[in-house]
């Protein structure tokens, strides 16, 4: 019968993989990160700075009015510089709420928000733990290349 077959693939594939174990392509995460990550790929997000280094943010709410799930959280403020914008006193994104589809980046007249962080794994043990304020999507950098302030004035 036909299961015979297909056990005999089966156990050729087993005996050649034990005999080659380095012919297996096994990663093992997450000792071992993937390399391979594209610059298109849509990781955590990240608020971006000015050439002066203040927040490029201007608490439009447009990033929020865009996101389909409803994960970001802005409370606006006046800016302590005296310019006619305003700044997010608390800028936080869900991360559990998240479906990370990018509309928040593509929404954003200047640019303040992105998603090119390249990281792609959130541990934590609270829920908390997964709601990014301002503070921590200030401090993530660029993965792929240098830094450009691309923040229209």
């Amino acid at each position: 019968p036909a299961i015979y077959e297909g056990m005999k693939i089966t156990l050729s594939h087993l005996v050649s993989n034990v005999a080659d174990s380095n012919a297996v392509d096994t990663m093992e995460y997450p000792e071992e990160q993937p390399s391979d990550i594209t610059e298109r790929y849509r990781g955590l997000h990240r608020l971006t700075h000015r050439e002066d280094e203040s927040i490029a943010c201007v608490a439009c709410f447009m990033c929020a009015t865009a996101c389909p799930s409803g994960c970001i959280f802005i409370e606006a403020t006046e800016r302590e510089d005296g310019k006619d914008e305003k700044m997010p006193k608390r800028f936080a994104i869900d991360t559990l709420e998240c479906v990370f589809c990018g509309y928040c980046v593509e929404a954003c007249p200047r640019d303040a928000i992105r998603m090119d962080t390249g990281i792609f794994s959130l541990i934590g043990n609270k829920r908390e733990d997964f709601v990014m304020e301002k503070d921590q999507l200030l401090a993530h950098k660029g993965a792929f290349g240098e830094e450009k302030s691309l923040a229209r004035k």
